[in-house]
């Protein structure tokens, strides 16, 4: 059996998928993350999203996804413009984005 403790790095890594997992299980910020998505690579504001939660609800909810490393957001005058970090996140984690964003065909 291999009784050496795991490796620092992939600590480190599955430390940052549990993050981005946590940030994407979310129905809400799943429901950001594909209108990012259908809107990439174009930035979209806060205020464009109409989810049916409160302004406060939704500003949490994209900090959560900012400090989970899948969005972006850059001041913009008074605007605050979100993007999806689809290459960085398609760079550490081949294939995720595709498989949480692929369309749930029930049966």
């Amino acid at each position: 059996m291999n009784d050496e403790p795991p490796a620092f790095i992939s600590t480190v890594i599955e430390s940052e998928l549990t993050d981005v997992l946590q940030a994407l299980g979310d129905p809400v910020r799943l429901a950001i993350v594909r209108e990012l998505a259908a809107s990439d690579p174009e930035p979209r504001a806060c205020g464009t999203f109409r989810l049916g939660v409160s302004n406060s609800t939704l500003t949490h909810h994209f900090k959560v996804l900012r400090e989970a490393g899948v969005i972006e957001t850059r001041p913009q005058g008074h605007l605050r413009l979100n993007r999806l970090r689809r290459e960085e996140l398609d760079a550490r984690f081949p294939g995720l984005l595709d498989s949480v964003l692929r369309p749930v065909v029930r049966a």
